[in-house]
């Protein structure tokens, strides 16, 4: 499936891609890491029948920018979400995040005070102890696997992606999660980006998470071995207001194993709202 975003955003760190489908009420898809907006492929064109839906690559990632220098941080990356919201003049959009970018949004509405008309996370980096697993070694050694030959560095990347789904890729879609980080360069940029991401990034705003006043809806995958459900459970107690649901049968990517009961959570209205 051709996915293309077709305007760009000039930041600090070079450029950012971005494309918006529908008309209606604004709503933000922020990805994590190490996918892109890519995930958003069949999510955004059904959310756009009633809602204008954005969504962009985070610099560093997919079709955005990868170059040496950059600032890949989560700090960074919240600051350009920041701007990429005020580029686009949105004042109160809906936010739907996931992976590290529940922590991206949940910095720029807590950090950067930007506001939100609400906010949905879903299999997210949010606070606590996530430093861990693989991430923790590419954090530990970055020189290393930024060394490795590209055939292990593709394997690698590949065995990771597949262990973030309980029911496997479709046929292309591996490939296509693949494409940013192969090569010399696309090597380079995927350990560049882990070797920036910090929990210190997250323990930033703790300490305001049961201050959060707007809806905040949580969506976990029962099967999430990136961030398995004790994640959810946590954010659950510090942002009390906020609902939960669990998809059974789903691991960290929703968008891939459930996309059908993900989309039901997406457009059903909050229980406080």
């Amino acid at each position: 499936m051709d996915w293309s975003l077709n305007e760009g955003f000039e930041t600090p760190g070079g450029v950012v891609r971005w494309g918006t489908q529908g008309s209606g009420e604004p709503l933000v898809l922020v990805h994590g890491t190490p996918y892109s907006s890519f995930l958003w492929r069949d999510i955004a064109p059904a959310l756009a029948r009633t809602r204008k839906v954005f969504f962009f690559d985070h610099l560093g990632f997919g079709q955005s920018e990868q170059r040496k220098g950059q600032d890949l941080s989560l700090a960074a990356q919240s600051r350009n979400f920041a701007r990429l919201l005020d580029h686009w003049g949105l004042s109160r959009p809906s936010v739907v995040a996931h992976d590290i970018g529940g922590a991206v949004a949940l910095r720029t509405l807590l950090l950067e005070e930007r506001s939100y008309r609400d906010l949905t996370l879903f299999d997210a980096v949010s606070g606590g102890e996530w430093e861990r697993g693989l991430f923790q070694l590419f954090l530990e050694h970055e020189e290393v696997f930024r060394k490795l030959p590209g055939y292990a560095h593709e394997a690698l990347v590949a065995a990771h992606l597949r262990h973030a789904t309980h029911t496997g890729f479709r046929p292309g879609i591996l490939d296509a999660f693949l494409a940013p980080w192969r090569g010399e360069e696309g090597q380079a940029a995927f350990y560049r980006q882990y070797g920036q991401i910090r929990q210190a990034d997250t323990a930033a705003y703790e300490h305001l998470l049961d201050g959060v006043s707007i809806p905040v809806r949580l969506v976990w995958g029962r099967e999430d071995h990136i961030l398995p459900p004790k994640y959810a459970e946590w954010l659950h107690e510090r942002v009390p207001h906020a609902e939960l649901h669990w998809i059974d049968g789903a691991g960290h990517l929703l968008q891939e194993d459930a996309p059908g009961r993900l989309l039901a959570c997406l457009t059903a209205g909050f229980a406080s709202g």
